[in-house]
């Protein structure tokens, strides 16, 4: 699994994903995968054109068939750069359109695996400007089973806050205050049982009472930055502690994407030492 962090303020968006990978394989008479391997190297951030102010953070499956998640983002970029995606207008685009071209290029690389391979389960949080706008904002796909779900505006541009993806249990203790297994236990032990309408309202209630407001518009994109990478980090040590794989973990890295300098790495893993290859970016 992973952990897939979005932070959007005033002054712009930071991307955060920790490297976990999990192998995974259907074992007979057993209704779960079991875990073969964590790798701890996956790449989930990708700036999905570059010179334009686009980013993205995958959790989930790490691939479709044997492509990696990585590889297809950058398959997925190469088709923009090249003007193979007839559609998109690199002088207009808005980040919607950039949401729902991503989602149909994996749901054709979907239906290109062979039978029997299996069908993934996967998230993508986009974060960015449009082409003509100076604040930023987030989308969210999804892919259940292989298939796609509605895209999700999950910030608008000016709506400042935290969304993130994955293995989030323990993000949700943290900033909204209660587990996810809350509502589950209450509704178990209440008679009559209440409606979905009224867990909605108590997961509002409760959300508006206990969430701990660590975001604002004003704070420094250096803070916001801090910020993302202490909750990938509370992640991988919840998940390091918890008993089972240690499915979220490895190094963590961090870009951020602003109005004026646009996508930059601020943590990123490379194969070798950055002092032999100085101009990587």
């Amino acid at each position: 699994m992973s952990i897939a962090v979005l932070i959007n303020i005033h002054d712009g968006i930071v991307l955060a994903a920790d490297s976990a990978s999990t192998l995974t394989v259907m074992v007979p008479n057993q209704p779960v995968p079991a875990v073969l391997n964590v790798y701890n190297n996956a790449n989930k951030i990708a700036n999905l054109l570059k010179g334009e102010r686009i980013g993205c953070v995958a959790f989930g499956s790490g691939s479709i068939g044997s492509a990696s998640i990585s590889t297809l983002l950058k398959d997925f970029r190469s088709r923009l750069e090249n003007g193979e995606e007839k559609a998109f207008k690199r002088d207009s685009y808005s980040m919607k359109d950039v949401a729902r071209f991503l989602l149909a290029f994996l749901v054709a690389r979907i239906k290109d695996l062979q039978p029997g391979e299996a069908k993934p389960t996967l998230g993508i949080i986009l974060g960015g400007y449009s082409k003509l706008s100076s604040l930023g904002e987030g989308w969210q796909l999804a892919i259940e089973n292989g298939e796609p779900k509605e895209l999700v505006l999950i910030r608008a541009e000016g709506n400042v806050g935290i969304n993130w993806g994955g293995e989030y249990e323990s993000l949700h203790r943290l900033i909204l205050g209660f587990s996810t297994r809350l509502l589950p236990t209450l509704a178990a032990s209440m008679q009559p049982p209440p409606t979905p309408d009224q867990l909605a309202q108590l997961n509002t209630m409760l959300m508006t009472t206990l969430q701990a407001p660590v975001a604002f518009a004003p704070m420094p994109i250096q803070d916001a930055i801090d910020l993302a990478e202490w909750l990938v980090y509370t992640a991988e040590m919840f998940a390091r502690f918890v008993p089972g794989p240690t499915s979220v973990g490895g190094p963590i890295e961090v870009a951020t994407i602003t109005k004026h300098e646009g996508f930059k790495w601020i943590e990123r893993k490379h194969y070798f030492g950055q002092q032999l290859n100085p101009e990587v970016k």
